[in-house]
């Protein structure tokens, strides 16, 4: 894993706040070696532009709250609320309309790359739950 300690942190960070928002197809990418300019790729999909936007203020809000705050340096693509990009420098996240997701697939541009595992906080607690028969 070429990730740093911080892009990890802060990938884990964005995934679980576009999990809290309901988002869909969460995936992390390490695009580390293929890429200088960042470290890692959110990846997260919604099936409405209020729930885009909702997942990015969410992204934004968890991040500013890390110990180590964390503002991005450019954001675009806001006022459409199709495909909104979110440039950390450390790690970029793309919430992307579930039709821009599918069509664009970044997942399969970024195939050759590895991908961070992330479990939602949430399912993995009803999973525990469930398991031990509570």
């Amino acid at each position: 894993m070429t990730v740093s300690e911080r892009a990890h942190e802060l990938a884990i960070a964005a995934a679980q706040a576009a999990a809290d928002k309901k988002a869909q197809d969460i995936v992390i990418i390490d695009v580390g070696d293929q890429l200088a300019i960042t470290d890692a790729f959110v990846l997260a999909a919604a099936s409405n532009e209020r729930q885009v936007l909702a997942i990015v203020d969410a992204i934004e809000e968890a991040l500013l709250n890390l110990p180590e705050k964390a503002k991005p340096i450019r954001r675009e693509g806001e006022r459409g609320g199709r495909w909104v990009l979110l440039d950390y420098v450390d790690i970029v996240v793309h919430v992307q309309h579930t039709e821009e997701r599918e069509f664009y697939a970044l997942d399969r541009l970024w195939k050759d790359c590895p991908t961070i595992p992330f479990v939602d906080r949430d399912l993995a607690r009803v999973e525990a739950a469930a398991g031990s028969g509570e």
